[in-house]
């Protein structure tokens, strides 16, 4: 079975941290630099970690603010 890609990893860990509730909406997540030291790889794989869970709807980056876990309708 091929290996899983560093991004998929890492993606898949901060989707199982907002599932359980570790990062609950609203919630800001770790700084890039932070999540580089954590997950011991470069800058790159965690950047595209965040943009697919971007592109799933889980989070959002502002621009200068920082990255947060994004509302779900279910718990409005």
């Amino acid at each position: 079975m091929p290996r899983v890609s560093e991004r998929r990893r890492i993606a898949q860990d901060i989707r199982d941290k907002i599932s359980s509730g570790e990062y609950a909406p609203g919630d800001k997540l770790p700084s890039l630099h932070e999540m580089v030291a954590q997950y011991g790889v470069s800058a790159e794989p965690v950047r595209s970690a965040l943009l697919i869970l971007q592109a799933e709807g889980l989070i959002e980056g502002h621009q200068g603010k920082g990255t947060y876990v994004t509302p779900r309708p279910e718990h409005r």
